[in-house]
């Protein structure tokens, strides 16, 4: 909590009106960036229900995703209290939402009726899928939008089995979309004087982050070839077991191969035709990848992370998350610092991966308790 300054969105004012995660951390992420974020929450929200729980409401979800905000609590049911959700976000700039449509028209907070009020208001509306659409509507949770988006099926055709991904990467990812949009939009408006709604499909952000490679031969039409990226949905693209722990060693090219087989004692291998070419047949990665797994045992991490810096090989250690605040480059990067939270005592607060020359971010707020800010918010209005 040291060396605060104020972040390059200094002087903008954020209303966060979603739960969960996918808005609350897009609104983090403006919070970090220094704009001043009022968190405004229901009576319930499941992020602050939870295991590890010190004082009621202060789950690892709502610290992680909370910071840099300040909250207040208001029951949008209460006529008294929605009056004074609508006067807080006549003093913003943006409102990110993750609400049902039709809850928030039952409210009187749709774009229409608050940009009526604050007409230059950037109006982030996120949610499952696209408001035009047959599923609109729809309830939507990271593992029914991996289905959505094809990370399902990518996976099953990569492993043989339909698995999620073992992480909210939906939520996440359109965290991200929701943050580059709204500064998008910002900038539109301080160029223009013009407020806008932004909608956030969490279907549509993902399948356009899955394509990027894995439309391949399907670029084209005709199709030239399938869909799914060769290398990442190879049976052997995954983390190798050296002689003492994992390692990520990714051969890309022949005199990649060469070499890494070289260091490995295998020189039947350095000579194996499928590595001898200009170029790696994308039908030979399933194999040559299997045999990379069977020769790193050969050497310890930290001998393989000598040969690959030597040669070029992509080379990356596997950061053991149990272990993550003894990594010298976590820690050296601050990325996960013990700081003192006012309820909780000693907590670990995740860095901000970015760094700004002349306006750094900074953690600025802890995350605050359930409505711990309202009469603090609240007398501002008057």
């Amino acid at each position: 909590m040291k060396d605060i300054t104020a972040g390059p969105l200094d002087g903008v004012r954020v209303i966060d009106l979603s739960t969960v995660v996918m808005g609350p951390y897009a609104a983090q992420i403006l919070g970090d960036l220094g704009a001043d974020v009022i968190k405004i929450e229901s009576p319930v929200d499941t992020v602050r229900n939870g295991r590890y729980r010190t004082t009621p409401g202060m789950t690892p979800l709502s610290l992680n995703v909370n910071r840099n905000k300040r909250s207040v609590a208001l029951n949008l049911k209460d006529e008294d209290d929605r009056e004074k959700a609508l006067k807080l976000i006549d003093t913003a700039d943006v409102l990110i939402t993750n609400m049902r449509p039709g809850a928030l028209s039952r409210l009187g907070l749709n774009y229409a009726d608050v940009a009526e009020r604050n007409p230059g208001l950037i109006y982030a509306h996120a949610q499952g899928f696209r408001g035009d659409s047959d599923r609109a509507g729809i309830a939507a949770y990271d593992e029914t939008i991996q289905g959505a988006s094809g990370l399902v099926d990518i996976a099953n055709r990569a492993i043989g089995r339909p698995v999620y991904l073992p992480t909210i990467i939906g939520d996440k990812v359109s965290s991200l979309t929701i943050a580059y949009s709204v500064l998008a939009a910002l900038v539109h408006r301080n160029n223009t004087g013009e407020g806008q709604r932004v909608e956030i499909p969490m279907a549509d952000t993902m399948i356009a982050f899955n394509l990027v490679e894995h439309l391949a031969g399907h670029a084209f039409v005709p199709e030239e070839g399938p869909t799914g990226f060769n290398l990442s949905m190879a049976k052997g693209h995954h983390a190798v077991h050296t002689k003492d722990g994992l390692a990520c060693v990714v051969p890309y090219n022949p005199p990649n191969f060469r070499d890494f087989f070289a260091a490995a004692g295998r020189p039947d291998l350095v000579g194996d035709p499928r590595v001898t070419g200009e170029k790696i047949d994308p039908a030979d990665s399933d194999d040559l990848m299997g045999l990379v797994d069977e020769c790193a045992s050969a050497l310890t991490t930290g001998e393989w992370a000598e040969v690959c810096a030597k040669h070029s090989i992509p080379f990356g250690p596997v950061l053991e998350l149990d272990k993550a605040h003894e990594d010298d480059y976590v820690r050296e990067g601050h990325l996960l610092d013990v700081v003192r939270h006012p309820t909780e005592g000693a907590v670990r607060s995740i860095g901000i991966p970015v760094r700004f020359s002349a306006t750094p971010a900074t953690v600025r707020r802890l995350a605050p308790l359930p409505g711990q800010d309202t009469a603090e918010v609240l007398k501002e209005l008057s």
